[in-house]
């Protein structure tokens, strides 16, 4: 099970209990900060955590897996507008905007994000324990692996397939001052070819 499936459990029987994350928050004992973290993947919560959220919502903590890996539809239909936001990493603080596009499809095995950039402080270099298929849907990108001298300059229809946990960042070039693009993580817990 990966965080962003456990979150968006939580977060859906929060919502579907007419819980606020104040009420949320005040029943488990936690900050309002935590559990919007926690919400939004940001912040990835200890067992004991884990329990605390799962009895202030009235359930055993196995539900909020078993809802996770067995419950939600076959298939789901979307439209790119119409994402999820998220607050992850930091990004607003780095011009970056995440909205999830299949967050209602419970029990993936794939986390598409619809990613916006817009001009905003320089970022550290960062890698994931997924593999990531990423695709430039308009303006440009800076896309640095390693280091600062790997370099590759994207426009509006590259993709770049990446095996898990190499060290990249992105940053908009000089004159680009908006970006869009697609990425797709896969799911950690699966097994690498």
């Amino acid at each position: 099970m990966n965080l962003l499936e456990l979150s968006q459990t939580i977060r859906k029987v929060r919502i579907a209990q007419g819980m606020t994350v104040e009420q949320l928050a005040k029943k488990s004992s936690f900050s309002k900060g935590f559990i919007s973290q926690v919400e939004n993947f940001r912040q990835t919560p200890s067992l004991k955590a884990l329990v605390r959220i799962a009895e202030a919502l009235g359930l055993p903590v196995s539900r909020l897996f078993s809802e996770s890996a067995e419950s939600g539809p076959q298939y789901s239909f979307g439209r790119i507008d119409e994402g999820e936001e998220l607050h992850r990493d930091n990004g607003e603080n780095h011009g970056i905007r995440y909205l999830a596009l299949a967050y209602q499809q419970i029990g993936r095995k794939m986390d598409p994000f619809l990613i916006e950039y817009t001009p905003g402080a320089p970022r550290d270099f960062m890698f994931h324990d997924t593999e990531e298929f990423f695709l430039l849907l308009e303006g440009r990108l800076n896309y640095y692996l390693y280091d600062n001298s790997g370099l590759h300059e994207m426009k509006a229809g590259d993709t770049l397939y990446m095996k898990a946990n190499i060290p990249h960042r992105v940053q908009l070039p000089d004159g680009c001052t908006f970006a869009k693009g697609l990425v797709i993580y896969t799911d950690p817990a699966l097994p690498v070819q």
